[in-house]
């Protein structure tokens, strides 16, 4: 659950819209799928430049994940 908390605070810090960020949890026997709603203005923001901004929550999100002994997949949904 700490890596959701985590991954909010980040993208609070992207968005303008921070009241639209809906993140679910929906665990799994190996790994454990984030899904990321937010507004359609944020998405871009959230996805950045050829996935930069993506790609850089993913790897916090493996390191979160190695602390927690759990693997996380990150899922931007627009």
């Amino acid at each position: 659950m700490q890596a959701s908390i985590l991954l909010e605070y980040i993208i609070e810090a992207l968005v303008t819209k921070k009241d639209e960020i809906k993140i679910e949890e929906i665990p799994g026997p190996e790994e454990s799928v984030l899904e990321v709603r937010v507004a359609d203005s944020d998405v871009g923001k959230v996805i950045g430049k050829n996935g930069s901004v993506a790609r850089s929550l993913r790897q916090v999100l493996l390191a979160a994940g190695t602390k927690d002994k759990k693997n996380y997949v990150l899922e931007i949904i627009d």
